[in-house]
């Protein structure tokens, strides 16, 4: 596994050199006087920046109590619902990195926030050590079940002939869903308006119950409960290929539209995170994973396991980041 980055200052004496050894400066750095081999000697924070109860929470939950038994240490769970995950993001950047302080990592929101330079974001890519991937959850779109749209086709052609008559939810400028609409309206110039709730799912499905939004985007996962209840249509996916929980649902590929958006979800230290502490957490995610018990409780909530390693995470996040970048323009232009 690729080390993080050190910026380690040079210490001269070899006598120092050898007091340090003993601390825990160990080959892959950070502060405090506990040596990576002693990991964990006390509770890990997971840090979620939505609120509780949608996906990224659930999955952060699911994922935390099987950790406390993995690492034989508590594992607790603080909803930072606020910016869009940048609240959330910042404290992790700024916490100590010795592997006491974790996140749930969600895109494009971490990647958003750095690339967007209205943000202010006082971290970037390099702040983070990358743990592991978690769930890659593409976007679907919902009407209530009384519409009279019923495929992808149906409410392009209704919002290419009515531009910006209709609203749909989002989980905050520069979101998931946000940059789905961008997308749509590129691909096949269908306007429809966006209406930001950047606290996170939970309010903005709140808001499509209530009457007050036309569409819901969420994620494949946010739908099963609700399509359960009856209280939405699911009326397209935004991937190539349909997805596994909603087999019967037309892609907007499908439907002759590339329009590709998903959500992904995975955990990060701060960057000089100790690797052997950033290797250890990583390889008990996967191993918990690896559990079909564990990945049926994860199908069981609509989450689509996705596993992949510190390394591996890491360079899907540079791509992901890439390709964000090159989108990002299309948001903008809608906001202005």
């Amino acid at each position: 596994m690729k080390s993080t980055p050190l910026r380690i200052a040079a210490v001269a004496g070899a006598a120092l050199t050898l007091t340090l050894a003993g601390c825990a400066q160990t080959d892959g750095g950070a502060s405090g006087s506990e040596s990576a081999a002693d990991y964990p000697s006390k509770g890990i924070e997971l840090l979620v920046g939505y609120d509780a109860g949608g996906p990224t929470d659930t999955g952060s939950r699911l994922i935390a109590e099987e950790l406390e038994k993995k690492l034989d240490t508590s594992v607790t769970v603080t909803n930072k619902p606020s910016a869009n995950s940048q609240v959330a993001y910042t404290e992790l950047a700024q916490a100590e990195p010795d592997g006491y302080t974790m996140s749930a990592i969600t895109f494009p929101s971490a990647i958003v926030t750095v690339l967007d330079e209205s943000r202010g974001a006082d971290y970037d890519r390099d702040s983070f050590a990358p743990v592991a991937l978690q769930v890659v959850d593409p976007t679907a779109v919902a009407v209530a079940p009384d519409s009279e749209f019923d495929t992808p086709e149906d409410l392009v052609k209704y919002a290419q002939e009515n531009p910006g008559e209709l609203q749909a939810t989002t989980t905050g400028v520069g979101s998931n869903e946000h940059f789905a609409l961008a997308q749509l309206k590129e691909a096949a110039d269908a306007d429809i308006a966006p209406v930001h709730f950047a606290d996170g799912s939970t309010k903005a499905t709140t808001a499509f119950l209530g009457g007050n939004v036309d569409i819901l985007l969420a994620n494949v996962s946010d739908m099963q409960p609700l399509i359960d209840a009856g209280d939405v249509k699911v009326i397209g996916v935004m991937d190539a290929e349909r997805s596994p929980f909603l087999p019967d649902v037309e892609t907007f590929t499908e439907a002759g539209h590339d329009v590709e958006i998903s959500s992904s979800r995975g955990f990060a230290f701060p960057a000089d995170t100790p690797e052997e502490v950033v290797e250890e957490v990583s390889d008990a995610i996967g191993e918990i994973m690896e559990d079909p018990a564990f990945e049926e409780k994860m199908t069981q909530v609509g989450l689509a396991p996705s596993y992949k390693d510190a390394e591996e995470y890491a360079a899907y996040w540079d791509e992901t980041e890439a390709q964000f970048s090159e989108l990002l323009p299309l948001v903008q232009e809608e906001q202005q």
